[in-house]
């Protein structure tokens, strides 16, 4: 399994950005994917996830409202708008594949759980 993410760049405060991550694996429309993001010196956290079949979408409530996650199953490819973006949107950002999820609904990062991708650097300026 495979995940390439590109899209990432330097933005102005207020801008936008569209980050892509494709995946080279059979059956993609069957995982939930996710995008994570971690910032200098912190941990890596849960940014937005999409499931294979109804699509539900979860956020974090630090990006509700300015990220939309979406997925193209014909193209094995998965999504992340990010719109008003703010300097504390900096991070290196990672796509998943059924990243690991806890009793309580909510995604967390498990290098050993799911599949992961290589990041795509998101610099905002203020």
């Amino acid at each position: 399994v495979q995940l390439q993410a590109s899209g990432g760049g330097l933005v102005q405060t207020g801008g936008s950005l569209r980050l892509s991550c494709v995946a080279s694996m059979r059956f993609f429309s069957t995982y939930t994917m996710g995008w994570f993001r971690q910032a200098p010196g912190k941990e890596r956290e849960f940014v937005a996830a999409i499931t294979s079949s109804a699509g539900n979408t979860w956020y974090s409530e630090s990006v509700k409202g300015r990220f939309t996650i979406s997925r193209d199953n014909a193209k094995n490819t998965a999504y992340l708008e990010m719109t008003s973006l703010k300097p504390e949107d900096t991070a290196e950002y990672y796509c998943a594949a059924d990243p690991p999820q806890r009793s309580d609904g909510t995604y967390y990062f498990d290098p050993y759980s799911g599949y992961w991708g290589q990041g795509t650097l998101v610099t905002v300026s203020s």
